[in-house]
C-alpha cells in the first residue's frame, strides 16, 4: 500500500506543475471541509453499512484555473473493497471559463488503504457549470477505462484478471430561498458498468445499469451547513438478488441501495 500511496502522489503533482512553482501567495487558495454524514451514499448506494461516517478533504487551486486536492471517507460493509476501512481520492483538473460557463476536466483516483491489492482505480471526469437565473446547474460525465478493480468476478482461473470499464452520467441543481439561509438541491444520475460483483466483492455500478437520485435541503448557520437529503435509486429487490449477501445491510440484512434519507453537519474551512 505504501508504494500505491507514493505513486498516486507523485501522479497528482505532476499533473499540477503550475500549483508546485514558486507563485504569489494571493495567486494559489487552500480550501477544505470537515464533514459528518449519517450515512455515506455514493451514486446512491451506502458505503459505511447504512451508518455514520467522517469525511473531509482540501483543494489546493491556483488562479491559472489548474487545482488538485484529496477528500477522504470512512468505510464498512460493502465500501470496503477487500478489507479497506477508508476510501481516499486523490484528483486534480484545469477549470477554464467558457461564455457564461465553467468547463471542469480531471481525474480522480480512487484508493482504497488496507484493501485489496486490486482495488484502486482512476476515472477522468468533465464537468460543465452555470446558472439559470438563481438556479445553479451542473452536467458532467465521468468514464472510467477498463481496469481490473472494475472487472467481473470469476471463478475460473482462465477468466481471472478480467477488466471493465465504467460511466456514470449525472446532473445537479440548486438554488437559495430569497431571504433566507436555505439552499434547495437536487441530484440524478445514470451508472453503466460492470453487470456483476468485482474481484473484491462489490461493483462501483450494481446491476450494471442503474439510476440514483437525490432531494434535498441546506441550512447554513456561518461556517457550519445542516443538511438533510432524500437518496434513492431504482435497483429493486430482484434485481439485487444475486449479489446478496454483499449487497446488503450487516445488521439486519436490508437493502442498502433503497431509500434513505440523510443527515449531515459539514465545516468548510
Amino acid at each position: 500500500m505504501i508504494y500505491r500511496l507514493a505513486a498516486a502522489a507523485a501522479v497528482l503533482l505532476a499533473t499540477t506543475p503550475a500549483i508546485a512553482q514558486d507563485a504569489p501567495a494571493d495567486a494559489i487558495t487552500v480550501s477544505g471541509s470537515a464533514a459528518l454524514v449519517s450515512d455515506y451514499r455514493f451514486r446512491g448506494v451506502s458505503q459505511s453499512d447504512k451508518e455514520m461516517a467522517i469525511q473531509g478533504g482540501f483543494t489546493v487551486s491556483h488562479e491559472s484555473g489548474l487545482y488538485a486536492g484529496t477528500w477522504g471517507s470512512s468505510l464498512s460493509g460493502w465500501g470496503t473493497f477487500g478489507g479497506g476501512n477508508m476510501e481516499l481520492d486523490l484528483y486534480a483538473g484545469y477549470k477554464l471559463p467558457v461564455g457564461g460557463a465553467t468547463v471542469d476536466v480531471g481525474l480522480t483516483w480512487y484508493m482504497y488503504p488496507g484493501g485489496a491489492d486490486n482495488t484502486d482505480f482512476a476515472e477522468p471526469y468533465v464537468k460543465v457549470s452555470g446558472s439559470a437565473g438563481p438556479v445553479s446547474l451542473l452536467a458532467g460525465i465521468a468514464y472510467a477505462p477498463k481496469q481490473q478493480a472494475l472487472g467481473n468476478y470469476a471463478a475460473t482461473p482462465q477468466s481471472r484478471g478480467q477488466k471493465q470499464d465504467n460511466l456514470y452520467l449525472w446532473g445537479d441543481a440548486s438554488g437559495a430561498i430569497p431571504g433566507t439561509p436555505v439552499t434547495l438541491k437536487a441530484h440524478i444520475g445514470y451508472s453503466d458498468g460492470n453487470p456483476g460483483l468485482g474481484p473484491n466483492g462489490t461493483s462501483i455500478a450494481p446491476t450494471g445499469k442503474y439510476l440514483d437520485w437525490l432531494l434535498g435541503a441546506d441550512l447554513a448557520l456561518g461556517p457550519v451547513v445542516l443538511g438533510v437529503s432524500y437518496v434513492d435509486t431504482d435497483i429493486s429487490k430482484a434485481e439485487s438478488a444475486y449479489l446478496l449477501p454483499n449487497f446488503s445491510s450487516t445488521k439486519d440484512g436490508s437493502t442498502i441501495a433503497g431509500s434513505q434519507v440523510v443527515f449531515s453537519a459539514t465545516v468548510a474551512f
